[in-house]
């Protein structure tokens, strides 16, 4: 196969170089986010353009070699590399085109969120997305995308307005709800499997700023914390955001406003009062800050492990479970991180797109993170052992992004079985031979 997919690519006369092992760049480019996901790729192709992405893609087809495609390469179990295969490396088709007239944006396929923040929130725009500004918006608004505005804007795929896609025939169409409805319905939750998007067309949403609080409270006072800030967050507008993390160093809560500015203070504070020993406060910073804030936490080649699932609230049956798991915990950045979700998320039917989680009120995550590969073992064990607790109280869907596992499950679970069904025949349809399998995968079947 290695002969055949190199013979392959250099029929095909790329506009870039194939990368391969003895390059001075091999080993830099093949490097993913999660340092777990030390792979040996055969080619890394770096397309210049679209036409190069088509050739790229009927090269791995023609010699049936496994294809990862990597956006911003944050994917957690690894997926955008691979051993002996191809990777295609879509870094370079980043560009970010602003239309002030219709309020959409226009980025390519390898553009991260802070090439996106960056382009439109100082001009007064915003798109809901994630919270580190390095990981890729493809990967991101496939599995449908969560983050501070998703309570006032909805997910970042309910701000999806096309998209241009390369399919496994190496045909590039665009998707819209009036042009391939069926596959943009897909797109929309259904991950990498039904083709490569080399560009996507968000609508913009107006952005005046924030207000945000940050308090850290002893983990000796978990369990007031937590029960309070439950309370509390149950009756908040959209224009309140809020998330907590559970760690050896305390729990971490983070709120966020971005109504009118003279509410913010009598609407955060509170948070920084719901036991004793809080250390933080309330600061009026940039959302371009609050993006960034945990790029170095989440820094590139660290190891990362994650389980998560939806709530309909924090119960008190999960706060003893996070209670008891960070006094367990094998590495001091082993956590449990929840963002509360509700507001505009729940404004779109279930079943308008693939994603399916609308009527949850937070996403938590089981994520270990170390450094030491020797700790692989007990850090991946104990992420587990604790998802499978907190998934006592979990609710029916998964956000196919956060999972660090894979295996055809993965995706039964997040879709449940009709929506499964849908997208596996559209699946058997589009890309009948499984190309693009390597992601949540959905297999092709009638």
């Amino acid at each position: 196969m290695s002969n055949s997919l190199l013979d392959a690519l250099t029929a095909a006369e790329l506009h870039c170089p194939v990368i391969t092992a003895g390059h001075p760049e091999y080993d830099h480019y093949r490097r993913v986010w999660n340092g777990i996901a030390d792979r040996q790729p055969l080619a890394i192709v770096r397309p210049q353009d679209v036409e190069d992405v088509q050739k790229a893609v009927r090269a791995a087809a023609s010699s049936r070699a496994l294809l990862a495609v990597r956006g911003g390469g944050h994917s957690l179990p690894g997926l955008s590399t691979c051993n002996d295969g191809l990777v295609l490396d879509l870094s370079l088709i980043h560009s970010v085109v602003i239309d002030n007239a219709a309020q959409t944006v226009d980025i390519g396929g390898g553009a991260l969120l802070g090439d996106l923040d960056r382009a439109t929130v100082p001009k007064g725009y915003i798109v809901p997305a994630g919270v580190i500004s390095h990981t890729g918006v493809a990967g991101l608004t496939l599995g449908g995308g969560m983050g501070w505005a998703s309570r006032k804007y909805g997910l970042t795929i309910d701000s999806l307005l096309g998209a241009e896609i390369v399919l496994a025939s190496g045909d590039v169409t665009w998707t819209s709800p009036t042009w391939n409805p069926e596959l943009f319905w897909a797109i929309r939750g259904g991950g990498g499997n039904f083709g490569v998007v080399t560009r996507f067309r968000f609508q913009l949403h107006p952005f005046n700023g924030i207000v945000a609080g940050q308090w850290i409270y002893p983990m000796e006072q978990a369990r007031k914390v937590l029960s309070a800030l439950r309370d509390r967050a149950r009756q908040q507008p959209r224009d309140f955001a809020m998330s907590f993390t559970a760690s050896r160093s305390g729990v971490n809560v983070t709120a966020v406003w971005s109504g009118d500015a003279g509410l913010a203070d009598a609407t955060l504070s509170p948070f920084g009062t719901l036991a004793d020993g809080a250390s933080g406060g309330l600061e009026s910073l940039s959302y371009l800050t609050l993006q960034s804030r945990n790029d170095v936490a989440f820094a590139w080649s660290r190891r990362y492990y994650a389980k998560g699932g939806f709530w309909s609230d924090i119960t008190d049956q999960a706060i003893e479970h996070i209670i008891d798991a960070i006094a367990h915990a094998p590495a001091p950045d082993c956590e449990i991180y929840a963002i509360q979700l509700g507001g505009a998320i729940g404004d779109v039917a279930d079943e308008a797109t693939a994603y399916t989680g609308r009527d949850a009120g937070y996403y938590w995550l089981s994520e270990p993170i170390w450094d030491d590969r020797t700790d692989d073992d007990r850090c991946i064990e104990w992420g587990r052992t604790t998802g499978r607790l907190l998934s006592d109280a979990s609710i029916i869907g998964n956000y196919v992004n956060e999972q660090g596992d894979t295996g055809s499950n993965i995706a039964r679970d997040a879709y449940g079985p009709e929506k499964y069904q849908r997208l596996a025949r559209l699946k058997a349809r589009l890309d009948p031979n499984n190309l693009f399998r390597l992601n949540q995968n959905i297999e092709p079947h009638e």
